[in-house]
């Protein structure tokens, strides 16, 4: 079911907030993207599909792997360059899909999944901490309005 774009501006607002209440005073990333994709998920039932972070790998710094989400099963690793996911990685842009079907790169973790958002989620210096990336079982359910609201948390948390 897609929102119409004044309804999910107020509810990224709301659960900004609440996103950021709760984290005040939390380091711990792992913590942090727990929380996130809890109450983005919670935020967005009809939409969000998959909510989650895959994160750079420390020992494999040119591939992500599975981190806190919510959902069914995830990818466990993705090489850099490879889906969206690693796309998102390799450039360092947020990827917005309307149909993950006719997308060349997408690899299919859950068929049910139509459309994705992914953002990058960079440190201070800029360096690529982990993709943060959104599936729904819809097409088109993402646009500008995900995008901003997105980059904008993971930039007040991350950097």
């Amino acid at each position: 079911m897609k929102l119409e774009d004044t309804r999910k501006e107020q509810i990224y607002t709301e659960v900004e907030g609440q996103i950021l209440a709760v984290l005040d005073g939390e380091e711990n990333r792992i913590a942090q993207m727990a929380t996130i994709s809890c109450l983005l998920s919670q935020a967005f039932p009809e939409t969000y599909f998959w909510t989650g972070f895959y994160i750079v790998d420390p020992l494999k710094e040119d591939e992500l792997i599975v981190g806190p989400y919510q959902g069914t099963l995830g990818c466990l690793r993705i090489a850099f360059g490879r889906g969206v996911c690693g796309l998102a990685a390799q450039e360092k842009e947020t990827q917005i899909v309307d149909d993950v079907h006719a997308h060349p790169n997408h690899i299919a973790c859950d068929s049910r999944s139509q459309s994705e958002i992914v953002v990058p989620v960079l440190d201070q210096k800029g360096k690529l901490l982990a993709v943060f990336d959104v599936d729904s079982t819809d097409l088109g359910s993402f646009n500008n309005v995900d995008q901003v609201a997105l980059e904008r948390l993971m930039k007040q948390i991350f950097t």
